[in-house]
């Protein structure tokens, strides 16, 4: 899906996870084929999100949200996307990929006595920054870069 949809987004990541995972071969994917570095189950048993920012994700990058229990999808679980004024129905099952750091998202409560679980991939945008230093961090990079390349990066992170 995130592919089909965004297919240079999905490029930049898959090619820096693989430079991640070649550069440290102690690290290893979560899941065969997915480009995303990291994955977060909530268990709830009634999982609720409040309105809220994914900071840390990359700034224009994507964020899978899956929802899933037993739950009636018209009384609840909605998710909300904030900024866009929508509220939509989000069954168990249902997938959707957000920009999570600028889109405010959040989801309704479920009634009493349901379940609603959520599981999440998504990248830091920290990730992001230290392949492309060179798998330095910004810190470490800028103590050693020349001033060529200070603005070479610098112009790659506005294009």
């Amino acid at each position: 899906m995130f592919a089909c949809y965004a297919p240079h987004v999905h490029r930049y990541y898959r090619s820096t996870l693989d430079a991640l995972l070649k550069h440290d071969p102690s690290l290893h994917p979560n899941f065969l084929g997915s480009v995303f570095a990291a994955c977060t189950y909530n268990f709830g048993p009634a999982t609720v999100t409040k309105p809220h920012l994914d900071r840390a994700n990359l700034a224009w990058g994507w964020c899978v949200i899956t929802a899933l229990g037993c739950f009636n999808p018209d009384l609840g679980g909605h998710l909300i996307l904030w900024d866009m004024g929508l509220v939509i129905p989000f069954p168990p099952g249902s997938t959707i990929l957000i920009p999570s750091a600028i889109l405010t998202h959040s989801n309704v409560p479920i009634a009493d006595g349901e379940e609603r679980f959520s599981f999440t991939q998504y990248s830091s945008g920290h990730l992001f920054r230290y392949v492309d230093n060179g798998f330095k961090t910004d810190k470490a990079f800028e103590a050693q870069a020349t001033e060529e390349q200070l603005r070479r990066r610098d112009e790659s992170r506005r294009t």
